[in-house]
């Protein structure tokens, strides 16, 4: 990875694009790629498109969601406290001591999720985390305090964490998922661009909003295109770590390749050629099987109107929906480089049809 592509990337994880607030990382994501595209659109809700080739007839999608998962403030005590619900899929078990950042209209406000120190609770009887007891602390202690800091209910909440680096081989922090799917796509627009290659479809490049709480910006943004082809990336579960059953989970492991997904949603023979690009070109992948859905961006591609061919090629990702997300070096760069020989191998007008 280049000084340039670490520079992006530690500017736009290190943004913070909460649920329903995305416009300030699709901006830096936006102004990263313009370079690289032709054109661009938007949506109303924010998702973006950069676009090569926009009068191509064949139209191909690759696709990461913007949006990471946050708290709304739900309720402000007499007291000056703060309870919270959730923006997608926050833990409440982790919160206890983090640091948050308030988004305000006045500004950045900085809290703590408290808890009551270790001395008098009682181990027997010793209360979890939930959302009925974490709450908030800005140091405020009256209502009117806080609301006069410009909080009020509504107001959306991310913990306050940074993108690092561990060992030389790992991204950590809060957010890859999924915004090291943003970067990864921008990075393969950047390829084709300084490689100078010339694709014979219209290439998308899409980075949709509120994945989190149902791909709702992947619905919208899938029927405006409505493209014929859409390779998705998203995070997937590192079962090496502890506490998972493989049995259950599957077996995928962070530095081993990226995970490419087979389902319903997923179709078959656009899967194939994922599998055939990879092994072609000497990329190390893994197979995750899935049941109903994938849980991800690409069944809102598969399903939308009359149906795209999609496939899901996935980032093996430890610790997931935490404030300490991590990711191996080697997957980001093999996940980039597959979308990219696969763009590269495949033909306009391609018929991914099982019955002709």
């Amino acid at each position: 990875m280049d000084k340039k592509s670490k520079e992006f990337l530690y500017e736009y994880l290190n943004n913070a694009s909460p649920t329903g607030f995305e416009s300030s990382g699709q901006q830096i994501w936006l102004d990263y790629i313009k370079p690289y595209i032709n054109t661009h659109i938007t949506d109303v809700y924010g998702s973006v498109v950069g676009i090569i080739n926009p009068k191509a007839a064949y139209k191909v999608v690759i696709e990461g969601h913007a949006d990471e998962i946050s708290w709304f403030v739900n309720y402000i005590t007499d007291d000056g406290y703060i309870y919270v619900r959730r923006n997608g899929g926050s833990d409440h078990q982790i919160a206890p001591s983090m640091r948050v950042n308030i988004h305000t209209d006045k500004g950045i406000v900085k809290g703590i999720f408290g808890w009551p120190a270790i001395h008098v609770r009682d181990a027997a009887k010793e209360e979890a985390p939930s959302l009925k007891n974490i709450f908030i602390d800005i140091g405020a202690e009256t209502k009117k305090e806080v609301e006069s800091l410009g909080v009020h209910v509504g107001c959306v909440i991310t913990f306050e964490d940074e993108l690092m680096e561990l060992n030389k081989k790992w991204f950590v922090g809060r957010a890859l998922d999924n915004r090291m799917g943003g970067f990864m796509i921008a990075e393969v627009a950047r390829k084709l661009h300084e490689k100078k290659k010339k694709l014979p479809f219209g290439l998308y490049i899409v980075n949709a909003v509120q994945e989190e709480i149902g791909l709702r910006g992947a619905e919208m943004i899938s029927r405006r295109i409505k493209p014929d082809l859409a390779i998705c990336t998203d995070v997937t579960h590192d079962t090496f770590s502890p506490m998972y059953n493989k049995k259950e989970s599957g077996s995928m492991k962070a530095g081993s390749g990226p995970v490419i997904c087979y389902g319903p949603a997923v179709q078959n023979n656009v899967l194939k050629m994922v599998i055939q690009t990879a092994q072609k070109r000497k990329i190390p992948f893994q197979r995750q099987a899935v049941s109903r859905s994938t849980g991800t961006d690409t069944d809102a591609f598969a399903y939308s109107a009359e149906g795209v061919a999609s496939a899901l090629i996935s980032l093996p990702l430890k610790y997931m929906h935490t404030t300490v997300e991590m990711t191996h070096k080697d997957d980001v760069e093999n996940v980039i480089n597959l979308i990219y020989e696969f763009l590269l191998q495949l033909k306009a007008g391609h018929d991914f049809s099982y019955i002709r």
